[in-house]
């Protein structure tokens, strides 16, 4: 029995960029376009998701 255990979190896998500390973001698939309301306008950024090192999810591979 294989007893070895990978852990599967953000900090571990290779499309993980670290930013500062337990914050980064994710680079696995291109930036996402974002829209906010500021004051009565609405704006349109594009920007990789945000992450913590403890997050996880189904596109992990290991570093």
């Amino acid at each position: 029995m294989n007893t070895t255990t990978i852990t599967k979190a953000c900090e571990e896998c290779t499309f993980w960029n670290r930013l500062d500390g337990e914050h980064g973001e994710c680079r696995r698939h291109a930036p996402q376009t974002v829209s906010f309301q500021v004051d009565d306008e609405v704006r349109f950024e594009s920007m990789f998701p945000a992450t913590d090192a403890e997050d996880w999810c189904g596109d992990f591979e290991k570093e």
